[in-house]
């Protein structure tokens, strides 16, 4: 019922933004290039295009031209919104000069037509700034690998640890992936950074384990000093397929855990090891998927937990940050941190350091992106290495994390 809400909630909104947008035509008076007619059509065909996409995905587990057709349709969705937003500034404008004019009996005008071309001709012209911006997103952005370092800082860390460099990765969605080139470069950066320990925090395809075949050697080569562990994420379970029978179900999720241990990770599933060096140990514990909402609670943190003492050191791997403040910080378990991903900072948004840090993902996460502190627990929210849905990410740029561990002196 509620997928069908908000179903109904989106194509009314873009049925709405098509109204407006034949309006706005309609009351043009200069003769455009296309007529209306044919502009109509090409909405009906783009708009039947994205259905049939979306069907085929859906329905017969197809996505060959998803990726396409999405582009294409969002394309043009953000530059139409784009030309409405400066065309309503331009229809207030007019209800300002109405409204002047009635209350001070004068004929003054809030915008002049000389003024009121200019601005014509300015929507145009900055129409094509989002279009241009997501378009170098889908060929640029999707493989923009940004590396983000953090120090923590800890009073209670083992002496051996200080220094232990931490790689994390999130969200790579393989079956995203077309160009391998790119792809294997981001690798080489996760390489560069000669980690002590390659974390994967979950999602590594978008929907079946198939997905991961063509990447089982670049993965292997992916290296740490210490090793490489990892957890699923809510694509990683098959959920979101069709499956005929739950034998079937059951094969993907076999076939995802051995894909897993083909790449050289070590998964944890509500489970933990042991990290020890030079005699002392820290405790690297690995949820499985627990997501608020719509999404399912495969964790336990109590029987991930179990037997860890309870003044050790604990890194936790969970894949939806959201698991974090309402589980993790209310347990009884202390946790020194906590490293996630899933949201991937909704692959659109502002971020210059120092200044701004904004995206839409910030209204369903609170804790979106980047590191936090609960009373001395932290959270780190990797923005993911890959892309799904919308081919590619406008100024959240796939990330890379280097987490370096100290010993906080006294």
């Amino acid at each position: 019922m509620k997928v069908l809400l908000v179903s109904a909630v989106f194509w009314f909104s873009i049925l709405a933004l098509d109204f407006l947008f034949f309006y706005l035509l309609k009351t043009q008076k200069k003769k455009l290039w296309f007529t209306r007619r044919q502009a109509v059509y090409f909405h009906a065909f783009l708009h039947l295009l994205f259905f049939v996409t979306v069907f085929l995905r859906v329905y017969f587990n197809d996505d060959r031209y998803s990726n396409t057709v999405f582009s294409i349709w969002m394309l043009f969705s953000i530059a139409k919104f784009w030309i409405l937003v400066f065309a309503l500034g331009l229809k207030l404008s007019q209800i300002i000069d109405y409204v002047i004019n009635k209350l001070l009996l004068t004929r003054a005008t809030f915008l002049n037509e000389s003024r009121r071309d200019f601005v014509k001709k300015s929507i145009i012209l900055t129409s094509a700034l989002p279009f241009v911006g997501v378009l170098h997103g889908i060929t640029i952005g999707k493989h923009k690998y940004k590396i983000h370092k953090e120090s923590l800082y800890y009073p209670d860390l083992p002496e051996a640890f200080d220094g232990f460099k931490i790689v994390q990765i999130s969200d790579l969605h393989l079956g995203s992936f077309k160009d391998k080139e790119e792809v294997l470069y981001g690798f080489d950066l996760i390489n560069q950074q000669e980690g002590d320990a390659l974390l994967f925090t979950g999602d590594m395809v978008n929907f079946k384990y198939e997905e991961t075949l063509d990447w089982i050697e670049a993965m292997y080569g992916l290296k740490a000093k210490v090793g490489k562990y990892s957890v699923l994420g809510n694509h990683d379970y098959g959920d979101y397929v069709r499956w005929s029978k739950p034998e079937d179900k059951q094969a993907n999720l076999d076939g995802m855990c051995l894909a897993h241990e083909k790449m050289g990770f070590k998964l944890l599933r509500n489970n933990h090891i042991e990290i020890e060096k030079s005699g002392e140990k820290i405790f690297l514990a690995g949820s499985e998927n627990w997501g608020k909402g719509r999404f399912q609670k495969y964790g336990d943190l109590d029987k991930t937990f179990e037997s860890i003492p309870s003044n050790a050191f604990t890194i936790l791997m969970s894949h939806d940050p959201s698991h974090f403040d309402k589980e993790v910080v209310p347990h009884s378990k202390h946790v020194h941190l906590t490293l996630s991903g899933h949201t991937h900072g909704m692959q659109f948004g502002v971020e210059v350091p120092g200044w701004i840090k904004w995206s839409p993902a910030k209204f369903q996460y609170p804790k979106w992106a980047g590191l936090y502190d609960e009373g001395g627990q932290k959270l780190y929210v990797n923005r993911g290495f890959g892309f799904i849905g919308f081919p590619g990410r406008v100024g959240i740029w796939p990330e890379i994390t280097v987490l370096t561990l100290h010993k906080q002196k006294a």
